[in-house]
C-alpha cells in the first residue's frame, strides 16, 4: 500500500512557515542585552583623549565635570584592559529646590575601556583628578636589552687528544661560544 504525503496539509504548512522565520523575529531573539546597551551608552557619552608622549608615556585624559573624585574608579582587568568608570550624581540640594525646565547634563554611570599595549608597566599606572579632568598616566617598559652571547664550556669524554688539556674528570675541555 502506497502512502502519499500531501505537502499542502495544515501541519506541513505550519512547519514550513516556522522554518522560514522572518528576519525581524530572528533579530528579536538575538537582541543585545540591556546591560550591553547600558554599557554602550555609558561609553559613548564619556569622551576621552589618548596621547603618546615623546618619552613613551601614554596619557588618557577624560573630562568628568561635576564628578567627585571618590566616585571615579580606575582598574586594570585581564592584564591589559584599562577600565575607567564611575557615577555622576545630582546633589540632594539640586533635587529639592525648584523644578527643572530642561535637563541636559547627563547623570548616571559612565565607563571607558582602553586596551593597553603589551610593553607597559602595570605597577606604575597613576591617576590624577583635578578640576573635573582625570589624567591616567601609563609608563612603558624600556625595550629589552639585546641578549649577549654566553660562553658554554663543552666537555669531551673519553680519550684525550694530542695537545688538548684535560679537565678534572679526565675529559677534554673545549670552550665554544654560543
Amino acid at each position: 500500500m502506497e502512502m502519499m504525503l500531501n505537502l499542502d496539509e495544515p501541519l506541513f504548512s505550519t512547519i514550513r512557515d516556522l522554518m522560514d522565520t522572518p528576519e525581524e523575529i530572528e533579530k528579536a531573539f538575538n537582541a543585545p542585552t540591556r546591560a550591553y546597551m547600558r554599557d554602550r551608552k555609558a561609553m559613548a557619552n564619556t569622551p576621552m583623549d589618548v596621547k603618546e608622549m615623546p618619552d613613551g608615556r601614554i596619557l588618557l585624559i577624560v573630562d568628568m565635570p561635576g564628578v567627585h573624585a571618590n566616585e571615579v574608579k580606575v582598574q586594570v582587568e585581564d592584564n591589559n584592559l584599562l577600565v575607567i568608570s564611575g557615577v555622576r550624581k545630582r546633589s540632594t540640594e539640586e533635587e529639592k529646590d525648584g523644578k527643572y525646565l530642561r535637563m541636559e547634563r547627563r547623570m548616571g554611570k559612565f565607563m571607558r575601556k582602553f586596551t593597553l599595549p603589551d610593553n607597559v608597566n602595570l605597577d606604575s599606572i597613576t591617576a590624577e583628578y583635578k578640576d573635573g579632568v582625570l589624567t591616567v598616566t601609563v609608563q612603558r617598559l624600556p625595550p629589552p636589552e639585546p641578549k649577549k652571547p654566553r660562553l658554554v664550556e663543552v666537555k669531551v669524554g673519553g680519550g684525550a687528544g694530542a695537545g688538548a688539556s684535560t679537565g678534572e674528570d679526565g675529559g677534554e675541555k673545549v670552550e665554544a661560544a654560543k
